[in-house]
This record gives C-alpha cells, sequence and structure tokens, in this order.
C-alpha cells in the first residue's frame, strides 16, 4: 500500500482549509485517512503561521516510506522537525495569539448650527407643515369625511335634546309635589 502525505479539502467556498495528512495512495483527496498530521490555513493574514505540523509524527510517515506531495514537501521543509522557518513560525503564532490593540474612539464631536442654518432651517418647517395640511385636506378625503362630521355634529344636538327632556321630565315629577293651585270659583 502507497502512502501519501497530502492536504485533505475543507472549508467552503472561497474560504479553503487544508488538513495534511497520510493517505492511501488509491483512496480520493478528501478520502478516508490514515492519520491527520497537521493543518494549513491560507485564509491567515501571517504567512508564516499558516501551517502548523506534527513534527514527530511527520518523520514517521517519511521514515517507514511515505512519498509527500509536492506542496507537502515545500511545507516539511519549511515547518518540519528541521524546518528552514521554525523561527519564524513561532514569532508569527506568538503575535496571532496576542490580543489586537484597538485605539479607543475618539469624543463625538458637537457643532451647535449656525444662525444661518437656524434661520434657513425655519422657513423650510414652515413650508413643510404648509404642505402637510395642504395633501391632509385633499377634496376625496374631505367628502369622504363629510358624513362623519354631520354625525359628529348631530352627536351633540341629540345630547342636548336628551338633558332638555331630562330636565323636563325632572319639572314634571317636582310639579305635582307644590300646592295645587285651587280652581277658581265662578
Amino acid at each position: 500500500m502507497p502512502v501519501r502525505i497530502r492536504m485533505k479539502k475543507l472549508g467552503r467556498t472561497h474560504r479553503p482549509f487544508y488538513r495534511i495528512c497520510a493517505v492511501d495512495g488509491r483512496k480520493p483527496r478528501d478520502g478516508r485517512v490514515l492519520e491527520e498530521l497537521g493543518t494549513y490555513d491560507p485564509g491567515v493574514s501571517d504567512v508564516d503561521a499558516r501551517a502548523v505540523l506534527n513534527g514527530a509524527r511527520v518523520d514517521y510517515w517519511l521514515s517507514v516510506g511515505a512519498q509527500p506531495s509536492d506542496k507537502v514537501k515545500v511545507l516539511i521543509k519549511k515547518y518540519g522537525t528541521d524546518g528552514t522557518h521554525l523561527e519564524a513560525q513561532q514569532a508569527a503564532r506568538s503575535r496571532l495569539a496576542q490580543p489586537k490593540v484597538v485605539p479607543p474612539a475618539p469624543a463625538p464631536v458637537y457643532t451647535p448650527p449656525s444662525e444661518e442654518e437656524q434661520a434657513g432651517a425655519a422657513p423650510a418647517e414652515e413650508a413643510a407643515a404648509a404642505d402637510d395640511t395642504a395633501t391632509a385636506e385633499s377634496p376625496a378625503e374631505a367628502t369622504a369625511e363629510a358624513p362623519a362630521e354631520e354625525a359628529q355634529a348631530e352627536k351633540p344636538a341629540a345630547t342636548e335634546e336628551a338633558a332638555a327632556t331630562e330636565e323636563a321630565t325632572a319639572e314634571a315629577t317636582e310639579a305635582p309635589a307644590e300646592e295645587p293651585e285651587k280652581p277658581a270659583e265662578g
């Protein structure tokens, strides 16, 4: 069984992520793996922090005859056990581990409007208010609201009539309480 050390593609569209794996050479790219040996994330901004390898396991698979792919061979040369970029990789990973320094937001600046802006804004507000009243009193709405206005006008009249009726009833009930007038004899 020929063993290859190659990258297995994960992630999503336009955001790849790779696992460096020991795989049977006859299996597909994203197929079953024998062992995962590290990762490679091309989305990391610092180039030296992109690859993370388990150097001891990579050395084991190379010692038993595993053949790395061309891209993985470059990564092993740079970041393997005797890699040429190990110090740069450690420095880059320590920089990424630190919290990002974000400066505090400046205080908001308030500038009061000038007298010219205030004077110019007042007539504009009055014109806008006049436009609003003109659009609110359109003829179609006036005819639609006319029966409602008449009904409202009738309600106070009806309440006045009811009040007058109640007063008349109250007077009628009070009238017998007074002394009846004696009929004039003739």
